[in-house]
């Protein structure tokens, strides 16, 4: 069975799965609330795309004449390990993958910092229409779609590869899973990759744990100025 494929729930070590099973519980305790934060995904994803056609179609045609394909699905856990595809307009070449694995062999100081924050300081697999893209957060629009699906929230914790919620998220992998991830949230706007890891698992955590609608809208404010700074952008 293909893991990478969207719906199919993906696999994991036994903390892990013992974090699933609280999933059920989670839910129950903030069902109203996650049913208001739903109306507001619906209402101002539906709005935004509405808006951002023109936007969305000129940057398609940027990244389409800068050669391969203008929308890249990577594989994302969602809410209960749901497995689904986390859209973005393609910022890197067309063996990224394959790039990536080359430079970590050969590059320790790479290596390190891949492992502690599953980002680099200079990507070279970054194209130049891509780190315009990157550091105005612009890839991340067709997210848009992903939150009408059901896919993803306007505000939660960062999509994860199944690697990372066994290996980083440990006993919090329960938080994680009890909510869909987010286009942007309490990370992004308390220094993204400006902190570490951990930084990052504790405040998705807490995130869940004051899980609210009055949240919701005053991260989506933070979100605006935090981007247009560039704040822990990388």
């Amino acid at each position: 069975m293909n893991f990478n494929s969207p719906g199919v729930r993906a696999p994991g070590g036994e903390a892990l799965l013992q974090a699933a099973l609280l999933v059920p519980d989670l839910r129950d305790r903030y069902s109203w609330k996650r049913a208001s934060k739903r109306i507001l995904d619906l209402v101002l994803s539906g709005t935004m795309l509405m808006i951002l056609v023109p936007v969305l179609l000129a940057i398609a045609l940027v990244v389409w004449s800068d050669g391969g394909k203008v929308l890249f699905g990577h594989a994302r856990i969602g809410r209960g390990g749901k497995v689904f595809h986390c859209l973005k307009f393609r910022s890197m070449v067309p063996n990224a993958e394959q790039a990536l694995s080359a430079l970590l062999e050969r590059d320790a100081r790479a290596a390190e910092m891949w492992k502690t924050h599953r980002k680099l300081d200079r990507d070279p697999r970054v194209t130049l229409v891509g780190n315009f893209l990157r550091a105005t957060s612009l890839d991340e629009l067709p997210q848009l779609y992903n939150v009408l699906r059901g896919d993803m929230s306007l505000v939660g914790p960062r999509p994860v590869v199944h690697a990372e919620l066994e290996e980083q998220y440990g006993p919090n992998a329960a938080a994680y899973l009890s909510v869909r991830p987010g286009i942007t949230g309490l990370w992004q706007v308390s220094g993204r990759s400006d902190t570490s890891y951990e930084q990052r698992v504790a405040l998705d955590t807490l995130y869940v744990q004051q899980l609210s609608l009055r949240t919701d809208l005053k991260i989506l404010a933070k979100t605006v100025p935090a981007v247009l700074l560039r704040k822990g952008a990388r």
